[in-house]
């Protein structure tokens, strides 16, 4: 296996797992350095990594990435998703508050924690896996929550708790955005 399979072979296990974007590319930064002094030494990859560069890579990102850390960051950006849709939701209905019902409340939360174990466990979410994921698990909620409750109304939301929701996130996004910056400075140009 080249050094280049094994660094794919790692970003592809850290990215399944969950692992920042930032803390990624330190990663790969560091283990590139380590396989380059390995082969100027006249070692192979495999003496670096071990024989099963998937079990090296998980264990890496369970060291680097710990499950609490990954959570507490799929939770905030999972916040930040439904703020920014409570706040589309103000802004089409032009209002200042919004009525919760139990079952949009339900569907909501159904959707969330799938996608958050979703996150935790696969990595990204394209955009028709989430749509699936609100059709099989958010609509059977919302219509027997709906059957269950009624129609009565839980709270009125004020607009004031769209921050709240997308405040947490930010660092994450600020620090995403960063290492991808970069990222692209320090990847090679071609000529």
């Amino acid at each position: 296996m080249t050094n280049e399979q094994i660094l794919a072979a790692c970003r592809s296990n850290w990215a399944y797992r969950g692992v920042a974007e930032a803390d990624m590319r330190e990663m790969l930064d560091e283990l590139s350095a380590h396989l380059e002094d390995a082969e100027a030494a006249g070692r192979t990859g495999r003496d670096v990594v071990g024989p099963d560069v998937r079990a090296f890579a998980a264990a890496w990102a369970r060291e680097r990435a710990p499950f609490a850390h990954r959570a507490l960051r799929t939770t905030a950006m999972a916040c930040y998703v439904l703020g920014c849709l409570t706040l589309l939701t103000f802004l089409f209905h032009r209002t200042t508050a919004m009525d919760v019902r139990a079952d949009h409340l339900a569907f909501w939360v159904a959707i969330g924690a799938v996608t958050i174990a979703w996150e935790l466990r696969r990595g990204a979410l394209r955009m028709y896996q989430q749509s699936l994921i609100s059709l099989v698990v958010g609509l059977p909620v919302l219509l027997l929550v709906k059957w269950l409750t009624g129609e009565g109304v839980l709270f009125r939301l004020p607009l004031w708790a769209v921050p709240i929701l997308v405040l947490p996130a930010l660092p994450y996004i600020h620090a995403d955005v960063r290492a991808r910056r970069n990222a692209r400075r320090d990847s090679p140009r071609p000529a």
